[in-house]
């Protein structure tokens, strides 16, 4: 078991001295820190890297944080491969949970704002959105639309862009 832990910490470095861990180390560490990632991610849900919503961003920003404290070696490597696998399993756990369940789903998730409805342009609705004229004409003219009156429906999605239905 000694020559265990001695082989472990000559490879990944000791997690106590970041400082002191070798390149080989830390290109040791990334290796394994990306195999288990594309593991996690595989076994998880596929649209939490789609810029899908808020919800998703968040975990795609604590994982990178806590995936590159286990290769830096500020973190112990086993401690952050776990926390990164038991984030992966509860985003799952609450995807599956919204998904059945509608109330819970725009708690965690949003909703959609409408933003043009049968042409007119709801301002009140921009301005709950933050959303500036210009941004609103950005957006419809991305999806070829010059006049919002040619719009049947445009709503503001739970992942910030515009879907646009024409007349």
């Amino acid at each position: 078991m000694e020559a265990l832990s001695h082989f472990t910490g000559a490879v990944f470095g000791n997690p106590a001295k970041a400082q002191d861990l070798v390149i080989w180390q830390a290109v040791t560490r990334a290796l394994l820190v990306y195999v288990v990632l594309l593991v996690a991610v595989r076994v998880g849900k596929k649209r939490f890297l789609g810029e899908a919503t808020a919800f998703d961003a968040i975990l795609v920003i604590i994982i990178g944080s806590t995936a590159s404290r286990g290769i830096l070696g500020n973190a112990p490597l086993g401690n952050a491969l776990i926390a990164v696998i038991v984030l992966v399993a509860f985003h799952w756990l609450i995807s599956l949970i919204s998904r059945d369940w509608p109330f819970f789903s725009r708690l965690i998730k949003g909703s959609a704002t409408p933003i043009i409805k049968d042409g007119v342009v709801l301002h009140a609705s921009m301005s709950d959105a933050h959303m500036s004229p210009d941004d609103l004409d950005e957006d419809l003219r991305a999806k070829g639309v010059v006049d919002p009156a040619a719009v049947a429906e445009a709503r503001l999605e739970r992942d910030g862009k515009l879907s646009v239905v024409k007349k």
